[in-house]
């Protein structure tokens, strides 16, 4: 299935280098040169990925990430010519997916790209079901009794890591590192607050994410009996 990028930027020859790289690789390109531009685009368009830079006029990266994770759980990758690490911690709260330090290799940035994508939209069918949820790891898809349920991939990549240790107790710290990164500085509270929001949009399967009192959390059917 082909996809489209939303490309981003300022740079009139950053957009342009990396419309021709992408189309190499048969992916479809959008661009835009500002946030604003970026959002109407979005709008109006299907995009399956965004690569987004943060120093720009009108509407920043920031800004820009922070209303697109309103409408939307599409992956971003952030574009950045500074590396300091309250940035990229800024970013990851906003929802981005990945973040680039600049000046990036095309070609490694064509990669991130593909990678991503890969992870979100492959088409292998590997369903799995737990009293009616059913969640698809391969095609990025969740169900609920046959209803879509829209999570945002760091939300998803946290429901596959519990499920994958379905019935085990979960310490917040382990998650954190496993789903986070052992180079992510954060605070314990993101784990909370991610699990508020996964509960939330499973509605009535809540329950499947129980809290183990002063230990962590704990994916299972039979949380419902506890």
């Amino acid at each position: 299935m082909d996809r489209t990028i939303l490309m981003v930027d300022d740079e009139d020859r950053m957009r342009l280098l990396m419309e021709a790289y992408l189309k190499k690789e048969g992916l479809g390109v959008i661009l835009a040169e500002n946030g604003k531009d970026a959002l109407e685009k979005f709008e109006k368009n299907k995009i399956d990925l965004v690569v987004l830079d943060i120093m720009m006029p009108i509407m920043d990266g920031w800004t820009t990430c922070r209303k697109l994770r309103e409408i939307s759980d599409v992956p971003i990758i952030m574009l950045t010519a500074r590396a300091e690490d309250e940035d990229q911690l800024l970013g990851f709260k906003l929802g981005t997916d990945s973040y680039v330090t600049k000046p990036v290799s095309p070609n490694i940035l064509v990669a991130r790209i593909k990678a991503l994508l890969k992870r979100t939209y492959s088409d292998d069918k590997h369903n799995n079901n737990y009293d009616g949820l059913c969640i698809n790891e391969e095609a990025h898809e969740v169900k609920i009794d046959e209803h879509d349920i829209y999570l945002s991939p760091k939300e998803f990549e946290l429901l596959c890591y519990l499920i994958k240790n379905k019935d085990i107790v979960l310490t917040r710290e382990k998650i954190l590192d496993a789903v986070w990164g052992l180079d992510y500085y954060g605070d314990l509270r993101t784990v909370d607050t991610h699990i508020k929001r996964l509960r939330e949009k499973l509605g009535e399967r809540a329950y499947l994410i129980s809290t183990v009192r002063g230990l962590g959390y704990k994916f299972g059917i039979k949380n419902q009996l506890q």
